[in-house]
C-alpha cells in the first residue's frame, strides 16, 4: 500500500470518508456529528492520508490539531479522525501502517499527545489502538458524554517518557 497526504475534501478522501460515515449508521444507528474543517487537516496544523493498492483508495485516516478547551481538550493534542479500511482489505495491516503515519506526522509537528475517539461497537478499532500502545483517557469531543464513546490517547515523542502526563481515566 502507497500512503499519499491528500486534502480531507479531495475526491478519494471524500468517498473514503463517505463510507466512513455509513459504516457508524450501520453501527451505531447515525452518522458522526462532529464538525469537520478540511483547513484543520492541512499541513502543519493537521494531515490527511489516504493509502492506495494498486491505484485504488483503500484506507484512509488523519489528525487534527487540537488545544485546550472546554470540549476536553489539552494544549499540544493532536486529534485522530476517520481511520478506516474498505471492507475487503481489513486484516492486512492497512490501518496500523496509517496509524503510524499519523503518529509520526503529528510527533514531528510537535504534537505532544495524540488521542482519539471511537466507541464500544468497534472493537476491532479498540483492538488495534491498544495494541499500538493506546490507553483509555478522560472522554473529550462531541461525544463525551455517551456511553458508547470510548476515547484513547498516547504521548508522542519528548512526552512518551513523562507518561505521568499522559491522564488516564481510572473510572
Amino acid at each position: 500500500m502507497e500512503i499519499r497526504p491528500v486534502r480531507y475534501d479531495a475526491p478519494d478522501a471524500a468517498a473514503l470518508t463517505a463510507l466512513v460515515q455509513q459504516e457508524y449508521v450501520v453501527r451505531y444507528g447515525d452518522p458522526d456529528i462532529t464538525p469537520m474543517d478540511p483547513e484543520k487537516f492541512v499541513p502543519p496544523s493537521g494531515l490527511f492520508l489516504v493509502g492506495y493498492l494498486d491505484g485504488e483508495p483503500v484506507a484512509c485516516g488523519g489528525w487534527r490539531a487540537q488545544d485546550a478547551s472546554p470540549e476536553g481538550f489539552e494544549d499540544g493534542d493532536a486529534e485522530i479522525k476517520r481511520m478506516f479500511v474498505v471492507q475487503g482489505m481489513r486484516g492486512r495491516g492497512f490501518a496500523r501502517r496509517i496509524l503510524a503515519a499519523i503518529e509520526e506526522s503529528a510527533e514531528l509537528a510537535g504534537r505532544a499527545r495524540i488521542v482519539l475517539e471511537t466507541g464500544t461497537e468497534q472493537p476491532e478499532a479498540i483492538s488495534l489502538y491498544t495494541s499500538c500502545g493506546y490507553v483509555p483517557v478522560t472522554k473529550f469531543g462531541v461525544y463525551r458524554d455517551e456511553p458508547l464513546s470510548v476515547c484513547m490517547g498516547k504521548a508522542l515523542g519528548a512526552a512518551a517518557d513523562d507518561l505521568p502526563g499522559l491522564r488516564v481515566r481510572t473510572a
